[in-house]
């Protein structure tokens, strides 16, 4: 490969990760941001954009696979080693929400052009890793519900969508909905709420 073929290559590649960025800002911003409207943002004509993305949905399904790649390693990161299933739980939330405008992003999206059931679909390898960790949780009387781990597994997520609504539309703060959330979804599992509390604090000040 020439130096001019892998300058462009570069430059490609640096337009494409930045047209990622800005789409995924914008489509934040306006859920129905039109692809002229990501151009206009990124700095670039319409053309360039198409040449990476042949289309809107093209687009987006990319912007919803880096989410949820994102979310399934911040999830994995942070249980890796850690025993005890409530601060496994614990730590995955609170590194889920630290980068919690891809999970803002699902929600705007199962709103309007991907379906809740597509997002569902990709979240499949995040949710089976939580129904296992819910599941020993049950086995080991940590965790206590009346409902099997699978369900379970649904509610905690369905909770975490329902936090980030609040925040978008101002009924906490983003500052304080990473602890309440994480707190929320432990109580949800059978955790005292004065435990929970105690736990999310020392986990959010150790990391």
């Amino acid at each position: 490969m020439t130096a001019m073929t892998t300058g462009s290559s570069s430059r490609a590649d640096a337009n494409r990760r930045r047209i990622l960025d800005v789409a995924l800002a914008e489509l934040l911003r306006d859920p129905d941001a039109s692809m002229d409207q990501i151009a206009r943002a990124a700095g670039v004509v319409r053309r360039t954009v198409y040449g990476h993305f042949p289309s809107r949905e093209a687009l987006i399904s990319t912007l919803v696979d880096g989410a949820v790649q994102a979310l399934a390693e911040a999830d994995e990161g942070a249980r890796a080693g850690v025993a005890d299933p409530a601060e496994a739980v614990a730590r995955s939330v609170l590194a889920i929400w630290e980068i919690a405008d891809r999970y803002r992003l699902l929600v705007a999206l199962a709103q309007r052009t991907v379906t809740v059931q597509g997002i569902r679909e990709r979240l499949a390898p995040l949710r089976e890793n939580k129904v296992q960790l819910l599941q020993r949780g049950l086995d080991e009387g940590v965790f206590s519900s009346p409902l099997p781990a699978p369900a379970l597994a649904y509610v905690h997520e369905q909770m975490l969508f329902a936090v980030t609504e609040a925040v978008n539309d101002g009924l906490v703060t983003a500052e304080e909905a990473g602890r309440a959330a994480t707190v929320t979804v432990l109580t949800a599992a059978g955790v005292p709420a004065s435990a929970a509390t105690e736990l999310v604090a020392k986990v959010s000040e150790g990391s």
